[in-house]
């Protein structure tokens, strides 16, 4: 089953939620890497690390591709373009309010 843009967007957001997977997300950015990569810039073990991942990647914001016995995550553009989508809709519905109440408010 596949999900809605709106159900797409709210599922990026719970994942950005965490501050562990917006630093993991942050070192991503950088180069792919693997959990025990990943694992040295938190102070968090690399099962939790790899638990985080498995939120991610169920966000669609990570890809792992294996090679061997290692994972190497890498980020994935799409959902974040959703979520920027949403937040360029929702800007322009708050610029029209606001444009509508300095109008009702203007000498």
């Amino acid at each position: 089953m596949s999900r809605s843009k709106d159900q797409r967007v709210d599922v990026v957001f719970q994942a950005l939620a965490d501050p562990t997977r917006r630093t993991l997300l942050r070192h991503l950015s950088e180069r792919p890497a693997t959990v025990t990569e990943l694992s040295t810039h938190v102070s968090i073990t690399r099962q939790a690390v790899a638990k985080h991942m498995v939120a991610l990647q169920e966000a669609g914001l990570v890809e792992g591709e294996r090679s061997g016995r290692e994972v190497r995550y890498r980020l994935t553009p799409g959902p974040m373009m959703d979520v920027a989508g949403w937040m360029v809709d929702v800007g322009a519905a708050w610029d029209r309010r606001l444009e509508t109440l300095r109008n009702r408010f203007r000498p």
